[in-house]
Order: C-alpha cells, then sequence, then structure tokens
C-alpha cells in the first residue's frame, strides 16, 4: 500500500516488510505498545514508531499501513489437530459458527446434490447443537430427507453421531452387527440401527465409522491442507501444536506437512506430537520413535515436540460429558510407568489427555515414583492437556514436578452437558484456570478442534474471558475467569514455552520471529460479546503475508483452487462468520435489562430513606382492567 511520508532510503539491510500506523500490542513487558515494525529474513528488525522503521524502508520493501487497526503477536493455538484436520479439510461440511439447524440442513442438502456416487457429505466437529436457535441435533428422518441416496455422517462432539440410511449401509451396520467396547448403535423395536451412534463412553465408535468414508489422495491431500492453514491463518493464527489423535499414524499421515516443509509451502508454524496407535504395541512404538528422531529435531516451520496425547490407550479417559466417567483399568500404571520412564530417560517431553481429576491423581502417582530416580522434574517439558475437573492438591503435584497445563475451551461446546451432570458448583471451576496460573504454572490456551470444539481461538478467547458457552449459557464465575492480556498471553506466549521457542516467538521483539496479526477489531476495546467475532485482515509469518482481506485482499499468496471441485469447502468455505452484535439487537436488550435493574436499586434506595412508599411500583395499563 503506497504509504505517504515513507521514501525509500535504505540501500544496506532494507526490511522485506514494515507495518505502520498500527496499535502494536506487543506482549513484551521492555516495550508493550508500539506503532510501527519491520521484519527482514524472516526475523523482527525494529519494533518502535514510524520515525524507527523509516530508515529500513528501501526500494523493494513492502509497507503496509495498519489505518490504526490492532496489531498483535500471532496466535498459537497450543492444542490444534492440524495435521488430521487438513488431511479432510475440503471433504467437510463445515458447521462452524452456523446459527440454525434448518440453515445447516440447507447447506447439507445443497451439498447431497453435488457430491458423486461414492462420496460422503461429512458434518465431522466445529459444532455444538446448543449454538443453534432450535437447540437441538439433526434427526435421521431430516437426513434422510435431505439425502435419500448420498451418505450422510454428522458428528456430535464426542458423544455421538447421526447416519442416514445410506451411510448405515455403507457402514455395514445391520442387525446383526454387535455393538463396539464402550460404543452403542441404537437399535428400534425390530433390531436394525436407526442411525444414531453413541460414544458410551468411547469415541472410538464415532472415529472408525467416519474412517470408513473415502480419503484424499496425492496432490489433494497437500491442496487440502494448505486452504485449512489459510483458513487458520484468517484468524491469526501463525503457530500451532499437533496434539496427534486417533487415526493419525506415524510416519504415513504426517508425509503432507513434511512435503510442505519441504517446498516451503506451509503458512503455520507445526510442532507435532506422536501417538501410539495400536493397544498393545505402545512401548514398541515408543521405543522404535526414539530411534528415529528427537525433539527439537526440525525447524522453526516443523519440528517434533515429544510424545503423546496418549501414551498407553488403557490410562486414557473419554470426555464424553452426557455420559458417567469412565472407570479406568485397575493396574493400566504397570505399561503406563514404563512408557513415560522410556520417554524421560530418553529426553522426551510428552502431553496426556486428561480430563478427570481421577485419572491425573493416577499419572501422578507414577510420577512421584519415578522422581525418585530422578527422573521428575529432570528438564523434560510434559503438561497434561484438558483437566476439566483438576484438584487443587493435584495442581500442586503438578507444580512440584515442573508440569504445565494446555486448557482447551470444549465447554464452550459441552458446557450445559457438564452442568448437567455435575451441577454449578463443578461446571464454576471446569477447568479451574485461576488456580492454574496462580501457582506459576504455564498455561497454554487452545481449541482441541476440529471434532469437538471449532478450530477459531477467538471463540476460545471469547470463553477464557466471559466464561460462557456458545449457547451464551455463563458457567465460569468472575474469579475463574481471565482477563484480555492474560488470555491474549496463552495464545502467544505460554504456547511458545510449551514448545522450548519462548527465546524466539510469542512476543513482537527485535530478533523474534515476524509474526503477527492486524486484527478486524480492537480486542481490548471491543465489547465482550464481540470477541467472538474477531478476524484478522492480515497475518504475517516470518514476514510472509499469508492471508489478506478487505483493504489488503490480494497481498497473500495465490493457492491452487480446492480440488476436488465438489468440495463443501469450494463452495461454503469454512467458518460461517456472523455479524458481531454493535449497539443493537441483543446488546441493547442486555444495557435494557441493566436499566431496569439500576432503577429498582435506585427506587429501594429512596424508600430506605423516606423518600417513597416501601412498596414496589405496580405498572397499570388499563387495557387490561376489569
Amino acid at each position: 500500500m503506497p504509504v505517504g511520508g515513507l521514501v525509500p532510503s535504505a540501500t544496506d539491510n532494507a526490511a522485506d516488510l514494515v507495518v505502520r500506523n498500527a496499535k502494536i500490542h506487543t506482549g513484551d513487558p521492555a516495550r508493550p505498545q508500539a506503532e510501527a515494525i519491520a521484519v527482514r529474513d524472516g526475523v523482527i528488525m525494529v519494533v518502535g514508531d514510524d520515525k524507527d522503521v523509516a530508515p529500513r524502508v528501501g526500494p523493494a520493501t513492502r509497507v503496509v499501513d495498519a489505518l490504526g487497526r490492532r496489531v498483535v503477536p500471532g496466535l498459537n493455538d497450543s492444542h490444534l489437530h492440524v495435521i488430521r484436520g487438513g488431511l479432510n479439510y475440503v471433504l467437510e461440511l463445515r458447521w462452524d459458527g452456523v446459527p440454525t439447524l434448518r440453515q445447516g440442513l440447507a447447506m447439507l442438502r445443497e451439498q447431497a446434490a453435488r457430491t458423486p456416487k461414492g462420496q460422503w457429505v461429512r458434518v465431522v466437529g466445529g459444532w455444538s447443537a446448543e449454538q443453534f436457535a432450535e437447540r437441538r441435533l439433526p434427526t435421521v428422518a431430516e437426513l434422510n430427507a435431505a439425502a435419500p441416496d448420498t451418505p450422510v455422517f454428522v458428528l456430535h462432539l464426542y458423544q455421538s453421531a447421526v447416519l442416514n440410511r445410506a451411510a448405515l449401509k455403507a457402514s455395514g451396520y445391520t442387525k446383526d452387527t454387535p455393538d463396539p467396547k464402550g460404543g452403542q448403535i441404537v437399535r428400534g423395536r425390530d433390531g436394525e440401527p436407526t442411525g444414531m451412534l453413541l460414544a458410551a463412553p468411547s469415541a472410538l465408535i464415532l472415529y472408525s465409522t467416519l474412517a470408513k468414508a473415502p480419503v484424499l489422495e496425492g496432490e489433494d491431500k497437500r491442496t487440502s491442507t494448505r486452504h485449512f492453514l489459510r483458513e487458520l491463518n484468517r484468524f491469526g493464527l501463525t503457530s500451532a501444536i499437533d496434539a496427534a489423535g486417533g487415526f493419525q499414524n506415524f510416519p504415513e499421515n504426517y508425509s503432507t506437512v513434511v512435503e510442505l516443509a519441504k517446498a516451503g509451502e506451509l503458512s503455520l508454524r507445526i510442532a507435532y506430537h506422536l501417538f501410539p496407535q495400536t493397544a498393545g504395541q505402545e512401548l514398541d512404538d515408543l521405543a522404535r520413535w526414539i530411534e528415529m528422531a528427537r525433539p527439537e529435531d526440525g525447524d522453526e516451520w516443523l519440528r517434533l515436540n515429544g510424545a503423546g496425547e496418549n501414551l498407553t490407550w488403557a490410562a486414557a479417559d473419554f470426555e464424553n460429558f452426557a455420559q458417567p466417567r469412565p472407570e479406568l483399568a485397575p493396574g493400566y500404571e504397570a505399561e503406563f510407568e514404563k512408557a513415560v520412564r522410556l520417554l524421560m530417560e530418553n529426553g522426551w517431553g510428552f502431553r496426556l489427555h486428561a480430563t478427570y481429576d481421577d485419572t491425573i491423581r493416577r499419572d501422578l502417582a507414577t510420577f512421584e515414583k519415578l522422581a525418585a530416580d530422578g527422573l521428575f522434574p529432570a528438564g523434560n517439558r510434559w503438561l497434561f492437556d484438558h483437566a476439566e475437573t483438576v484438584s487443587a492438591d493435584s495442581l500442586d503435584r503438578i507444580a512440584a514436578l515442573g508440569g504445565a497445563m494446555s486448557v482447551q475451551n470444549r465447554l464452550s461446546f459441552q458446557g450445559e452437558a457438564f452442568l448437567r451432570r455435575y451441577g454449578p458448583g463443578a461446571a464454576a471451576d471446569a477447568p479451574p484456570i485461576r488456580a492454574m496460573l496462580e501457582r506459576g504454572l504455564t498455561v497454554g490456551a487452545g481449541t482441541d478442534a476440529t471434532r469437538v470444539s471449532t478450530y477459531n481461538p477467538w471463540i476460545a478467547l471469547h470463553w477464557l474471558i466471559t466464561g460462557r458457552t456458545v449457547g451464551d449459557l455463563v458457567m465460569r464465575p468472575p474469579h475463574n475467569r481471565v482477563d484480555r492480556r492474560t488470555a491474549l498471553s496463552m495464545f502467544t506466549e505460554a504456547g511458545a514455552r510449551l514448545t522450548g521457542e519462548e527465546g524466539v516467538k510469542g512476543v513482537l521483539r527485535p530478533g523474534f520471529l515476524g509474526d503477527l496479526a492486524v486484527l478486524s477489531e480492537d480486542y481490548f476495546t471491543v465489547p465482550e460479546p464481540d470477541i467472538a467475532h474477531i478476524e484478522s485482515l492480515l497475518t504475517v509469518v516470518g514476514g510472509r503475508i499469508v492471508y489478506a482481506a478487505a483493504e489488503y485482499e490480494g497481498l497473500d499468496e495465490e493457492l491452487p483452487p480446492v480440488s476436488p471441485a465438489w468440495s463443501p469447502v469450494a463452495h461454503f468455505g469454512g467458518y460461517q462468520a456472523t455479524p458481531r452484535i454493535g449497539p443493537s439487537g441483543a446488546r441493547q436488550a442486555e444495557l435494557l435489562g441493566q436499566a431496569v435493574a439500576e432503577s429498582e436499586q435506585h427506587r429501594q434506595w429512596r424508600a430506605r430513606r423516606g423518600l417513597a412508599p416501601d412498596t414496589a411500583s405496580t405498572v397499570f395499563d388499563p387495557c387490561f382492567s376489569l
């Protein structure tokens, strides 16, 4: 963008990119605010005012006017299934952000009409029934009406899936199909499957059914991943920690991001984990990987960060809050201890999926046993993920053993189910974020996208700050919320610490990586409801403009067209943005409610002083008189 007043003058050491006329939140205590930033060779040269960056502007420098907008360090999702999500992104119909079930079904019906024979329509995560005006799931009958011949699979969190008639047939489910362990095939009076699958409480029935759908091959996997990364860049994400996950095999399912990294085509920095996939084979897999690689192998674009989020299958609990807490097998600790010892003795960190304090306490007992051999704390990075019901005592033990935490906004989408099962007391501390921070623990924030929460980090930031679900239920009271600055640091600095990169990213400081986002709204001043509607207008990773919208449209790198052409993403895109609330509508109603409450408080004040009758006034409407 041509900018008056900045004349190219630098001949040596000129910047590749300058962003000026901005409200920059640096995250750096030494200089919290700035107006301009210059980047060269992927690294920040200068953070300061226009006059500070002017000497770095040369003939080839790209100068971007932020037009007074808020700039923040690039966001880092500390728990995102980005590799698996990229391999499937263009095949999925996203209901993320869709406000009504009616709209979702209309999208599904339209997509079914263009989906070729042999392919499925799949809605896989990122939404909840509570976000819909109708507050319910689609029925099997509605799916059959929308797509009588095309298989349709609709995943709802890790709780259930709804299949139409054609998907049941394609999946091979019949009257004689037995229920898998931990799962239920709902059946009608005649014993035939109805189309509803339940995680009871294991989500493996949902995973394994989805795995029967066709997958992408060859160049389509690269294209899908690049478009998914661009979609993440849309929200200001510049880094992510991949938490691995079910049906994500190493090395074959990692080959696409490896190829993109070699070609310089990643637009998001990825630190990845390795997750043993086969029960009974976990120790062999971990031992083999230890011989193949070491944590921190790679570079700032793609690097190994450790093992997890499962080490052994027997130690994993499940987070279906519509079902009772799972009882883990007695004695799982024997194999689990061997896995942890193997990793720690070989300098491998790890992360552990743990929803319930019962699981965390059992795992901690294993770590404390190994601490006698000097393995905890020993400098290896390790953390618990999720931890919705972790206790104060467990947090003290985690801190003593040198651990960290990573929390996700799963309760944005499952909060109502959690509240119904465990009550308001437990919901108020689910998870106890302030208690974690008060103990000095590193607490990274993330989404756990794409099969539970949406990948939009601003939904997670909204949840951290307000304690509200996507259905607008207030779960966490003020004592367990965080301010905007703290929430942002959980999505920037803390994520960098979880990968050992706190010396190169997470803040905007000279010598750090040039990762930043120019936001559509000022995160620090917009009304709380509007935090969830923020997007990035310009996302920069290492000085490269990887996403550009509004006035900056066209400045980013060109991507190949979405392939296959019938892809839902080619027609609907990804996250379905909704308008910000602004000063009218629901916000106006909220302000009127506050005014009524203040009016009643004023009446009570006058009554206590004898200035008005000590009875509430009654509104009289002659239309209702007898």
